[in-house]
């Protein structure tokens, strides 16, 4: 998604205690910023404005969540929004921590010690051209370095308006050695999530009468090494 600069995006950002700026320092060690251990880490790829994360956190603050992104207006956004959430149920965010990063470089500020049970992919670019599918957030390439610092046993939730995407990802799933636990192309008339929350995209595809594709999938299998995948 597109979005206009918003000057004040930065120096909101920089003033939050819930923002990272940076994450690289963090690696190994986000167990210290939630000031628990005991807690496990889910982890939103592609925030966007943030109205997911903020209601799914503000509704288990017995978990972690990290929200990733690009783009300082988008999270500028995500920020207010989860605020505004927290606010509204007379909440601290304290569960929560949004930051700018590169999804495509995510090992540098990751590993297996921060405990991350959970990921979410939530209506990323599909990437069409065969060229550039690579990039795809589902790619074998993607997955194989989430599966560097996904639990065992780890789960990655995904929701699609996108069937090539869709259908794509279940073989990129299969072949990184993810067993798929369930599976819909329609999921707001055969749920597979326990209290669905609506994403905005999700919401403006609905309306369109597209019906919105979705999985979980949980991590099996061997382990590559990192200089394996790339």
């Amino acid at each position: 998604m597109r979005i206009r600069y918003k000057k004040w995006a930065r120096p909101e950002l920089e003033a939050s205690k819930f923002y990272i700026d940076n994450p690289e320092e963090m690696k190994g060690k986000w167990k210290e910023f939630f000031k628990n251990s005991e807690n496990s880490i889910h982890l939103e790829l592609g925030c966007g404005k943030g109205q997911f994360i903020s209601k799914l956190a503000s509704s288990n603050l017995d978990i972690n969540y990290i929200a990733i992104d690009l783009v300082d207006a988008m999270l500028g956004l995500a920020k207010r929004n989860v605020e505004e959430i927290y606010k509204e149920k007379n909440m601290e965010p304290s569960n929560i921590a949004i930051t700018r990063f590169d999804i495509e470089r995510i090992l540098l500020i990751l590993e297996k010690i921060d405990n991350v049970q959970r990921i979410y992919i939530n209506f990323c670019n599909p990437w069409p051209k065969g060229k550039h599918r690579k990039k795809r957030l589902t790619h074998t390439r993607q997955l194989e370095k989430y599966k560097q610092f996904l639990a065992d046993n780890g789960e990655i939730y995904f929701k699609t308006d996108d069937e090539d995407l869709f259908n794509s990802s279940l073989t990129y799933f299969e072949e990184c050695g993810f067993e798929i636990q369930a599976k819909t192309y329609d999921l707001h008339n055969e749920p597979i999530f326990e209290n669905n929350i609506e994403t905005e995209h999700e919401k403006m595809f609905s309306e369109q009468g597209i019906k919105i594709k979705a999985l979980i999938a949980r991590q099996r299998g061997q382990v590559k090494n990192v200089s394996q995948i790339e």
